[in-house]
């Protein structure tokens, strides 16, 4: 599955794909067909090892992992999104979004968060997108805003301290 956005595909990750990204970007670069831009994750294999173990596990988990956004004019990979886990049973999903460097402050972000948006509420099982963000103000709470998101708590997390919960709803 392929979500379309004004300058981007985001390409929905299977299991290949995933495999290729962990083995590396040219292995990732040659499974895709793309350029693979510098620093395009700063996350590292480990959410690409989850979305792995995730989809080998479950089935339902297809359509929830990792998308990789691909920049179309360059025909290539500008960073990494995901739904965080298929939607809960009060219809939550979550999403987690990063671009790379040399593409950052161009609307990509924000391209990204309202195909993945758009994506989760053609489920009809979905009813609230969240997001977390550090406990500050900065470009992802700013293109959060942008895609009508709203604050609603801070909660205290294990691995990061103090974050801010991001709610969009229908």
């Amino acid at each position: 599955m392929i979500i379309e956005t004004k300058s981007l595909r985001l390409i929905q990750c299977n299991v290949e794909i995933l495999k290729s990204a962990i083995q590396g970007n040219e292995q990732l670069s040659k499974e895709l067909g793309v350029t693979i831009a510098d620093s395009w994750t700063e996350f590292g294999v480990e959410p690409l090892n989850n979305s792995l173990n995730r989809l080998n596990e479950n089935q339902n988990q297809k359509g929830w992992c990792t998308y990789f956004p691909i920049h179309k004019k360059d025909s290539t990979l500008i960073g990494s999104s995901c739904y965080k886990d298929i939607p809960t049973k009060e219809g939550i999903v979550e999403i987690g979004y990063e671009i790379a460097p040399d593409y950052r402050n161009k609307g990509y972000a924000t391209e990204v968060v309202n195909g993945l948006i758009l994506n989760a509420y053609n489920d009809k099982r979905v009813k609230l997108v969240i997001a977390h963000t550090l406990r500050e103000e900065n470009a992802s709470t700013k293109v959060l805003i942008k895609c009508g998101f709203e604050k609603t708590e801070e909660i205290n997390d294990p691995e990061d301290g103090l974050i801010w919960r991001w709610e969009r709803k229908l």
